[in-house]
């Protein structure tokens, strides 16, 4: 390789590993929700499958760039420094796992297992395409060959995914009641003698909690769920018939508002379910008013072996 040529290569192999510092630390807000109050992040269980059939979402596109964002270091680095494959992937296996362990260590983000298998994948894509179209001679047909080389791994990686994703299949654990987990503010709904009302002439009669403002303006319960994911909250939600038809119930999910209903959503008695596909660690309910929430409980889905 002329030295020109190789100066120019090595100049952007710097400046695109500084973007991609630059996402893994900062971007997405990072530094405005880095935080210590729950402590360092570690998922070293695989919950998830590196690729899935191209979906019009974020995440999609996240796990997408989680792959392809790391092809063009198994290209360039071995093209510049001519390494062996079991050398480069074993470094950059080390490097990625400093850097998520960096992550997590200044609550810049997390060290998440799947994001190393992603990554290392992309930069295994990204070594055979430099033995296919850059290993020897370079010409227009190896150029083209190594393209549709990384075309077709990637397409590989998603039908492995898929049909990991089908065998190794999840299910919903039964439901828990949700002041069964740990409660952060010293609020509890009620759990025995509980009374039966009636809301749009039903009568309701709870059989697991009632979460109301006790004749206060509003209470709020918080509880710590331990970073799970992909978690349903069951309850229902009503207004009693006796007294000012007026309160509402807020639940939030790490301090985002992920459900809200009034006086205004409904006049009957509805049975709720709010997913959380992402991770959780503190969910929050609000009540106020004549609003109640009762029988509320979680279900997360769990892998074969759990």
């Amino acid at each position: 390789m002329e030295a020109k040529l190789r100066k120019f290569i090595i100049v952007g192999i710097i400046l695109y590993t500084i973007l991609i510092l630059y996402f893994l630390f900062f971007a997405f807000n990072r530094v405005d929700h880095a935080t210590s109050d729950y402590g360092y992040t570690f998922m070293l269980v695989p919950e998830n499958v590196p690729l899935r059939f191209p979906k019009p979402t974020f995440s999609w596109l996240y796990e997408f760039g989680n792959i392809t964002a790391f092809i063009p270091f198994g290209v360039v680095i071995p093209l510049s420094f001519r390494s062996s494959f079991v050398k480069f992937i074993s470094l950059f296996v080390l490097t990625i796992l400093i850097l998520e362990s960096l992550q997590a260590l200044t609550y810049l983000g997390s060290f998440d297992v799947d994001d190393v298998i992603s990554n290392t994948l992309g930069a295994a894509i990204g070594f055979i395409a430099y033995r296919v179209g850059f290993s020897s001679k370079i010409t227009y047909k190896k150029l083209i060959a190594s393209a549709l080389s990384v075309g077709v791994l990637l397409v590989g990686v998603i039908v492995v995914s898929e049909t990991i994703k089908y065998v190794v299949a999840t299910r919903e654990s039964p439901i828990q009641a949700l002041h069964d987990v740990k409660e952060m503010n010293g609020t509890m709904p009620m759990t025995e003698n509980l009374p039966s009302f009636t809301v749009a002439g039903k009568k309701i009669e709870p059989k697991m909690n009632v979460y109301n403002s006790e004749g206060d303006k509003s209470k709020s319960y918080t509880y710590i769920l331990g970073n799970k994911k992909d978690v349903i909250l069951y309850s229902y939600y009503g207004i009693p018939d006796n007294g000012d038809f007026k309160g509402e119930v807020t639940i939030l999910a790490d301090g985002k508002v992920r459900a809200q209903y009034n006086e205004q959503y409904n006049k009957g008695a509805e049975s709720l379910n709010v997913p959380f596909f992402d991770m959780v660690n503190e969910i929050t309910i609000i009540v106020s008013g004549k609003a109640k929430l009762w029988d509320v409980g979680f279900s997360e889905m769990k892998h074969w072996w759990e």
